[in-house]
């Protein structure tokens, strides 16, 4: 399991067998969301640089989603969206060489708005 999508698949079905009855019981996802604010100049680079970041995530297998998108340039937003199977991979992630670089190159420079969320009963939306 290599990819971002095995391992969304992996974890949809063991919550999806949860939720059936089938897993004895149903861990909590950790979910990482919200903004973070860059010079607008920056924005570019920052994201890049975030980017980078993704194989990190990807060799980790507690990762779920990774995911660093402009949202609006000319702010500097950022949407910042990640999902883990618990705060373990959280911190393993968060631990790295390259996150910590990440965090010590470009807090100074942004207003960070980003919320960590436990979730429970994940389910289809449209459901």
């Amino acid at each position: 399991m290599h990819s971002l999508q095995d391992k969304a698949t992996a974890a949809t079905t063991t919550v999806a067998a949860a939720a059936a009855g089938t897993e004895p019981s149903v861990r909590t996802a950790v979910i990482i969301a919200g903004r973070v604010f860059v010079p607008a100049g920056d924005v570019e680079a920052f994201v890049a640089e975030a980017q980078a970041t993704y194989p990190v995530a990807a060799a980790n297998p507690g990762n779920v989603l990774i995911s660093f998108c402009v949202e609006d340039a000319a702010t500097g937003s950022v949407t910042v969206l990640e999902q883990w199977t618990s705060q373990e991979a959280l911190d393993r992630h968060l631990a790295t060489p390259q996150v910590t670089a990440l965090f010590a190159r470009w807090s100074p420079h942004m207003r960070n708005e980003v919320r960590k969320f436990d979730a429970l009963n994940e389910r289809d939306p449209r459901a």
